[in-house]
């Protein structure tokens, strides 16, 4: 872990509302996070993977993994311990909260949610409430190994990569296309819920993430956003969101189990 981590859990606990027990974790602990500066890629720099907590500025992977250490920790505010919001974070991250190189990280998402459904942290929200099914066919890292610095000169990492895309192609998960999600959200969506936009982009199954949070009735978005540079809450609901992105064609709804 770097040593700058502990200064970095410092700020998060200024910044963590101490009254956070009396509200929605997720949410009270992500809205802490406006503001916060974006940054592409904020893990793949090191040659070495270790644990980073990487939270003076974000992507939106990191955003949403940050907030969901801090939210499963026992205390909250002050009392937060670094210890727990470690060990949170990595098996949030991580298989099985193995740290073993670049690939056991969880890449994908349907990974990542496999992996905390199975260790029981994560509720498949839209498994319970709606009926439209994909089957996953993922390639895309190990088929554009140059996009990533990791498995640019590493045969070895993109071998195993491509393991585990094998491993998840196949699989059926459920997703709710962007023509089911009104402006207004749906009764079973709640502020904190973790949305995952699912990608028209061949070998890949999802592009982005975020917080869900009301706003005048409106079902929005708490995401790092690139376009903005930084952690906001977007002027647009999620459905407008959708119908404005060539890219994003519905979305995925996973919820805190604490």
């Amino acid at each position: 872990m770097k040593t700058t981590n502990a200064f970095i859990f410092g700020l998060l606990l200024l910044a963590t509302p101490v009254a956070a027990q009396d509200v929605n974790l997720m949410l009270g602990n992500a809205e802490t996070f406006i503001g916060t500066p974006y940054v592409a890629h904020p893990l793949d720099n090191e040659d070495t993977e270790e644990l980073n907590f990487m939270c003076d500025e974000v992507d939106c992977t990191t955003l949403v993994e940050s907030v969901l250490a801090m939210s499963l920790c026992s205390l909250q505010g002050d009392d937060m311990l670094e210890s727990e919001f470690a060990q949170n974070l990595q098996r949030i991250r991580y298989r099985n909260g193995v740290i073993n190189g670049y690939t056991s990280r969880l890449h994908y998402v349907a990974d990542w949610v496999n992996n905390g459904v199975r260790n029981g942290f994560l509720e498949d929200v839209t498994a319970k409430n709606s009926a439209h099914v994909m089957k996953l066919n993922l390639s895309y890292m190990s088929s554009h190994p140059s996009q990533y610095r990791q498995l640019a000169n590493s045969k070895e990492n993109v071998a195993l990569m491509r393991q585990y895309e094998k491993a998840l192609t196949g699989q059926t998960v459920y997703w709710l296309p962007e023509k089911e999600l009104p402006v207004e959200g749906l009764p079973w969506i709640k502020n904190g819920d973790i949305i995952l936009f699912t990608s028209a982009t061949p070998g890949l199954d999802v592009s982005h993430m975020g917080i869900a949070i009301y706003i005048k009735d409106n079902l929005c978005l708490l995401h790092a956003s690139s376009k903005e540079g930084k952690v906001v809450v977007d002027k647009f609901p999620i459905s407008r969101m959708l119908d404005r992105s060539k890219d994003w064609t519905g979305i995925r709804v996973v919820r805190m189990k604490k």
